[in-house]
């Protein structure tokens, strides 16, 4: 087992496209981070699912967790009526998890990064800490865990920073929590 560093932030979007809140621990079940992409948005008068590909400023609005609040914001912002749809499980494009580290940011700020990706805001729900230039995309078929949580990573992402990982044990991921590469 490899020590690789820590978890600095945890981030949970509640609604799928718009921006995510920063929290001290979140519980990690098969299907991703509880209370993650939970929500969708849906235009009022179509029910066509609205997402951050074809109205941009959605990006800009952080969902708070208020439904009723969050739906207000994103009408007023997006010039529309809109509302909010809960998802049976979270809707995830690629992964149940996603990691980013500080160094795949600071490499994308340097001008290494992917067509599409915001350097800026990896939308990623695990920032981690690895020392000693470690890189994630050097884990991809490999299991990580942290803190009581274990992932198998299973691939970069085609338009994002760091890494996309499915959930082996589920657990409860903190910050601070110790992140290690098991052998194999």
């Amino acid at each position: 087992m490899t020590s690789a560093g820590s978890v600095v932030q945890v981030s949970v979007y509640p609604v799928k496209s718009l921006g995510g809140r920063t929290v001290g621990e979140a519980r990690v079940e098969p299907a991703g981070l509880v209370g993650d992409r939970a929500w969708t948005v849906v235009d009022a008068a179509t029910g066509e699912r609205v997402t951050v590909k074809s109205t941009p400023e959605m990006a800009g609005v952080v969902a708070t967790g208020d439904d009723e609040a969050d739906t207000i914001t994103l009408t007023e912002v997006l010039g529309r009526p809109v509302r909010l749809q809960r998802s049976g499980e979270p809707q995830v494009d690629a992964a149940a998890v996603h990691l980013v580290s500080r160094g795949a940011i600071a490499r994308a700020d340097a001008g290494d990064v992917p067509e599409g990706c915001a350097a800026d805001d990896p939308r990623a729900n695990l920032l981690l800490d690895l020392p000693g230039g470690e890189d994630e995309r050097s884990w991809v078929g490999r299991t990580v865990r942290l803190g009581e949580v274990e992932v198998a990573v299973t691939r970069t992402p085609k338009h994002c920073l760091g890494v996309y990982a499915e959930v082996r044990r589920p657990g409860t991921v903190r910050v601070g929590d110790r992140v290690e590469v098991l052998p194999g």
